[in-house]
């Protein structure tokens, strides 16, 4: 193990390359990661790098928004079969029929989404910053894909007329049951429940905080309890407990898994440095085309 860890280390610095992991990424991923953070965060910081290469470990439409904000970049996607069943959920060809029956719809897509979506998408959101792009486009009849838990959430916080919902959801966080969470509650009372908005509404409402996995970590850093229930992916401890090791963490359900997630291992970063055979391409087109959804993403949220 220590040998692989010290190749990769030696193949980034010669490649100039910088390693980007998801919060959702196994333990060892995010140890040997430059930087460890949510959609959002990734996304600005693979902009921002220098690096001539950037190793994304994610899932695949983590690796096409940052070839979409860094065309001249090589990005490389350590598992070629880390997918997103949520971003399956709306395809391209359905969204293109529905916009042309549908011409005056706002298209508000979540990030987690394929590049030929975001080529026919007004502006991206991801669950840091939904709320606030959402707050400024009052006025507008808005279409929200493809996670009908996130939409549903930013409908009851926002006094606008409700935004339609895409019929989509994140397999991992749908699972969650609201009981999971009460019995969590009844055996650490005076623990505080942190969860995501892509749980289904009647677990979100249970909530002490409603937010993205960068602030789920935020808030139990600061708060001042000693206990929390935590309601999204269990990769989210590793930094978790790494914060706050004199905090008791418990996981609302054993079920929070992505398997997707933890399909990327250190001997796949090794591999796609050395040879990189899971470089990404994507059509000019759609990288002009998306680039605009992800750029006024950026701008709305600062």
């Amino acid at each position: 193990m220590e040998n692989l860890i010290h190749d990769i280390l030696h193949l980034k610095e010669e490649r100039n390359a910088t390693i980007i992991a998801h919060y959702y990424q196994t333990a060892d991923i995010q140890a040997i990661a430059d930087f460890v953070g949510d959609s959002l965060a990734m996304a600005k910081y693979g902009k921002a790098s220098k690096a001539d290469t950037l190793i994304i470990c994610g899932v695949r439409f983590m690796a096409e928004s940052a070839k979409i904000l860094s065309p001249e970049k090589t990005i490389l996607l350590p598992n070629d079969g880390a997918g997103c069943p949520m971003a399956d959920m709306v395809d391209a060809d359905d969204l293109k029929k529905y916009k042309d029956n549908n011409p005056h719809k706002y298209i508000v897509s979540y990030v987690n989404t394929s590049a030929d979506v975001k080529a026919l998408t007004d502006v991206c959101v991801t669950s840091s910053n939904a709320l606030k792009i959402v707050s400024q486009l009052e006025g507008k009849d808005l279409l929200f894909l493809p996670d009908r838990n996130l939409g549903s959430y930013i409908n009851s916080q926002l006094n606008h007329p409700p935004m339609e919902l895409w019929n989509g959801f994140c397999l991992t966080h749908d699972r969650l049951q609201a009981k999971e969470i009460m019995d969590a509650k009844t055996k650490h009372p005076n623990a505080k429940v942190l969860i995501h908005p892509e749980c289904d509404p009647s677990a979100v409402a249970l909530g002490d905080y409603v937010g993205s996995t960068a602030g789920i970590i935020d808030f139990a850093n600061k708060d001042s309890a000693d206990t929390f229930i935590i309601a999204t992916e269990e990769g989210v401890l590793h930094k978790l407990q790494s914060d706050n090791p004199e905090k008791t963490f418990i996981m609302a359900s054993s079920r929070l898994v992505c398997k997707n997630m933890k399909k990327t291992t250190l001997s796949d970063v090794y591999i796609a440095l050395n040879e990189s055979t899971t470089a990404l391409t994507l059509p000019k087109a759609t990288i002009e085309a998306a680039s605009n959804a992800l750029e006024t993403m950026l701008t709305l949220s600062n």
